[in-house]
């Protein structure tokens, strides 16, 4: 295996990000378990940045269900087109949230959360199959190098979709 275990690279957000587009690819290389390459890429990614709460939520029947995640015990369910991650499913676009205290139906799942990037994530032939949840404890965590990098960062992941 080519991948080595990820240790924080201390550096602009920007050289982090570009630390994950290389070691992406390597940790994801060979192994085609799916629930084992989700782990793997929250870990990768929380190694950089240490989130208040990063993970996934799968899309099942009218509910995404929650999957594999780094942070404090989460919502478990959550109804279609509720909060921020039920909006990004419905709406297949990035919900990028300065303050998750002024967005109108927002899921409190933890109080210390003050602002939510949440990434629709699409299967080869563009549904939405599910999201990525990155929470965190300050407001207006996420701009414009987020907004390029996670995206990115998803997409190599979901190449990897077989299921």
């Amino acid at each position: 295996m080519g991948f080595q275990n990820a240790e924080t690279f201390f550096g602009s957000k920007s050289e982090r990000y570009e630390y994950l587009q290389q070691s992406m690819p390597a940790l994801l290389e060979g192994e085609s378990n799916w629930l084992a390459n989700c782990a793997n890429a929250i870990a990768l990614i929380q190694s950089q940045f240490q989130f208040h709460w990063i993970g996934f939520y799968w899309v099942n029947g009218d509910e995404l269900i929650l999957g594999c995640f780094q942070g404090p015990v989460a919502c478990t369910r959550i109804p279609k087109g509720k909060g921020v991650c039920g909006t990004a499913w419905v709406s297949g676009e990035i919900q990028n949230v300065p303050d998750v205290h002024a967005f109108p139906g927002h899921i409190a799942c933890s109080p210390i959360s003050q602002s939510e990037l949440v990434i629709p994530l699409k299967s080869h032939e563009g549904h939405v199959v599910g999201v990525l949840d990155i929470d965190s404890a300050e407001l207006a965590a996420f701009d414009d190098i987020d907004l390029i990098h996670v995206p990115q960062l998803m997409k190599v992941l979901m190449n990897k979709w077989a299921l």
